[in-house]
């Protein structure tokens, strides 16, 4: 891999934002990944499973359970967030990453315990990779009201905006958490509690256009290291998920959030669900933007496989940590040319 030199990777707080720079018509050689290490031209474009909430509590808590089991993300519509609200967010997203650099230079921070920030690249420790991204980081604490957290001056309306998605949003969260439970068989509430109180996160990605999408990521194949994931979508295609020994390319569909399970979920149920890896792609011709939502534990939740999933036969799979211990055991992501060599939670947890 050709690493940037330290004038490319260097610069200070917004030099190094992709989407404040001027229009890339070469990739840095930072982005360059090795021939063997590039994304490979995928050829199955999919449609994920897409469940209809409306649908009879029955029906819908197999269909999650089913979809969960075979591909490990679905879609979501009738969902209970406004169509309104999921526009006025994609809206204020677009003019917040179009304002003026000097608007946002203050919220530029490398340090990953800030809650509110904006940052380039990915979280991961990716041993000096860099990937096609632009982030803006939200925490937001329950009730909303409340949240001490330091909010962006600019747009002026991103405060009321955010609160209003992130309510609904989580609300929709809650709703999966319980018919997954129900599912299982378990009371629905099984899942309050620590496990998905802790502050709701959101990572408002930003993919500018990619002067070489053939040789460079907007992030690395990872699994998320929460609970639950809802991700609102952009119609421009970029999300890869790993199915049956390859990517498969997913095909957004109007007004539905896609859902997939987190670390969280795989240990608690000892392996019976999956946190399946997955990955996001450049484009040539036009910026993407999404908004990742996670329902996270708290800090101090400690996290294991649930005796109801243990037997004799069934021993527990995964240690009982903290999520803090969690996020800090699994932190590192390193691009590899075959898929799962980052997503083996097992193997991950017995070699810390």
């Amino acid at each position: 891999m050709h690493l940037c030199s330290p004038a490319d990777c260097s610069g200070s707080t917004m030099e190094k934002m992709l989407h404040s720079a001027p229009i890339h018509t070469n990739l840095p050689d930072c982005f360059v990944f090795p021939a063997d290490k590039r994304p490979q031209a995928t050829a199955a474009v999919v449609s994920l499973p897409i469940i209809d909430l409306s649908r009879s509590r029955d029906e819908v808590r197999r269909a999650i359970l089913d979809a969960g089991k075979e591909i490990g993300f679905f879609q979501v519509v009738n969902h209970g967030v406004s169509e309104q609200v999921m526009q006025d967010m994609e809206d204020v997203c677009q003019e917040f990453f179009q304002l003026p650099a000097a608007a946002k230079v203050g919220l530029f921070s490398e340090d990953t315990q800030k809650t509110t920030r904006i940052y380039s690249s990915t979280m991961f420790d990716t041993g000096g990779e860099r990937y096609w991204r632009d982030c803006l980081r939200l925490a937001c604490s329950f009730p909303v009201g409340d949240s001490a957290m330091a909010w962006p001056d600019k747009p002026q309306r991103l405060r009321e905006v955010v609160e209003k998605f992130t309510v609904q949003t989580r609300g929709m969260g809650k709703e999966i958490l319980r018919l997954l439970c129900e599912g299982l068989g378990f009371p629905h509430d099984y899942l309050e509690g620590d496990i998905s109180g802790g502050d709701v996160v959101l990572h408002v990605n930003h993919y500018p256009p990619c002067p070489d999408p053939s040789t460079t990521l907007g992030l690395p194949p990872h699994c998320d290291r929460n609970l639950l994931t809802l991700l609102l979508p952009s119609m421009v295609p970029g999300l890869e998920v790993a199915y049956k020994g390859d990517w498969i390319k997913v095909r957004p569909v109007p007004n539905a959030f896609v859902v997939n399970f987190g670390c969280q979920l795989e240990v608690v149920t000892n392996g019976l669900l999956k946190s399946i890896e997955h990955r996001v792609v450049t484009n040539l011709g036009v910026a993407r933007t999404t908004v990742a939502t996670f329902i996270m534990p708290t800090a101090d939740c400690l996290i294991g496989p649930a005796v109801e999933f243990l037997s004799e036969d069934n021993p527990p799979c995964y240690r009982t940590l903290t999520f803090s211990e969690f996020n800090r055991i699994y932190s590192v992501v390193k691009l590899g040319s075959s898929l799962n060599l980052t997503t083996n939670l097992n193997k991950v947890q017995k070699e810390t």
